[in-house]
């Protein structure tokens, strides 16, 4: 099986509702998570001529010696793969998209999100659109696949692979060639083996609330060092940065973010966790399984991940994910239980953060009420049940 027998209609729906009304539309998602799959799928819909340039290929790059020259003679729909390979190509697109007769739209994907956003935004702002594309979710798996889709991640070559074996083996092979060829090609110069013992070190603090001395003295670096580090692998879209909600209240409140690898499957990896039998007797299992409910939750809610926050007092209360959805304020405890219950934290979040609606997602089969505007919602379920309480 490869990816492109695994369609993603919802995404392909926002791609073409988003390319009716931008001139340029940018979708943003790490490597191998199906961006160029989902522009060819939008490109066989087309109605008109298609061009699609990949800049990691040397020819194309040659093709492109002259941008404005190669791009100017162009209609239809032009695609620009890995385009933060060639960051002067935005003052292009904008020229273009801005001639008094345009019959051109661009469609760029990008791997590399800060720097992607940093100059699009500023020289294509008001005439681009985003769209990030996640991991698979369990909407386009199918929650009975909801195991499998925990062990192995997202990543759809990883979860259509032919068994855990081979699937592992993929994943191995992602981050090592992410390490040592994608990092170097966006102008990274820390060491492969440096990079992957600080990934390595955030895989066992996956969920944990970060602290820059702690990494740094167990590298021996300066916590600066350390902080760049992270940034980087945020950048590129392997590791999460869940941000605190602060309310202005009598309580101390944590303001350090919590750090999540972005991909279950590139976690377990990192873990040396090769099945799913591994995965649940592995200390880090009920973190793991908190972050796949995490993304599961921002999908099903269609929030943005700067949209979604995590809050805890140093006192000890704590809710895993908030956010305001429509006006309304919504907080989440995640338990891979399947008997959850009240607890006292989830008590003190309602009371604090004034919560409109509270779920406790849970391992279990059924989704129903535990107490007034608090539902135990069944992640097998979790879209179901959000979207009948939310």
């Amino acid at each position: 099986m490869i990816e492109g027998m695994l369609p993603r209609n919802a995404h392909l729906s926002d791609l073409t509702r988003l390319l009716q009304h931008n001139p340029v539309v940018a979708v943003l998602g790490a490597r191998q998570v199906g961006k160029t799959t989902l522009a060819r799928q939008y490109a066989d819909s087309h109605a008109g001529p298609v061009h699609h340039f990949d800049l990691e290929s040397p020819g194309d790059l040659a093709r492109l010696q002259d941008p404005e020259l190669a791009l100017s003679t162009l209609t239809g729909l032009v695609v620009l793969d890995e385009i933060q390979r060639l960051p002067e190509l935005f003052t292009v697109l904008r020229v273009l998209v801005d001639r008094r007769e345009n019959h051109t739209q661009f469609l760029i994907l990008g791997s590399a999100s800060g720097t992607l956003l940093r100059q699009s935004s500023e020289t294509l702002a008001g005439r681009i659109a985003y769209l990030d594309l996640p991991p698979l979710n369990a909407e386009e798996v199918g929650s009975d696949n909801l195991d499998r889709l925990w062990n192995r991640g997202g990543f759809p070559r990883s979860f259509l692979a032919d068994d855990d074996a081979a699937s592992f083996e993929w994943r191995e092979n992602f981050v090592r060639t992410f390490l040592e060829r994608d990092l170097p090609q966006l102008g990274i110069t820390v060491p492969a083996q440096t990079m992957r013992r600080f990934w390595t070190m955030l895989a066992h603090s996956h969920g944990s609330t970060w602290n820059a001395a702690t990494f740094a003295s167990a590298i021996g670096l300066s916590a600066h060092i350390i902080r760049n580090y992270l940034d980087i692998l945020t950048s590129a879209l392997v590791v999460r940065q869940l941000q605190p909600w602060f309310e202005n209240v009598k309580k101390r409140q944590v303001k350090s973010p919590k750090i999540y690898i972005a991909d279950t499957g590139l976690l377990h990896t990192l873990l040396s966790l090769r099945d799913l039998d591994a995965v649940q007797s592995h200390p880090s299992a009920g973190y793991s399984w908190e972050s796949l409910q995490i993304a599961e939750i921002s999908n099903a809610l269609r929030a943005a991940p700067r949209d979604l926050y995590f809050w805890a007092t140093h006192a000890g209360a704590e809710l895993d994910l908030f956010t305001v959805s429509n006006g309304r304020r919504l907080g989440f405890e995640i338990k891979r239980s399947t008997s959850p219950s009240m607890t006292k934290s989830l008590h003190s979040a309602i009371e604090t953060l004034g919560l409109d609606r509270a779920f406790v997602v849970h391992a279990g089969e059924h989704t129903y009420p535990i107490a007034d505007r608090v539902t135990a919602v069944a992640a097998a379920a979790l879209r179901q049940g959000l979207r009948a309480q939310a």
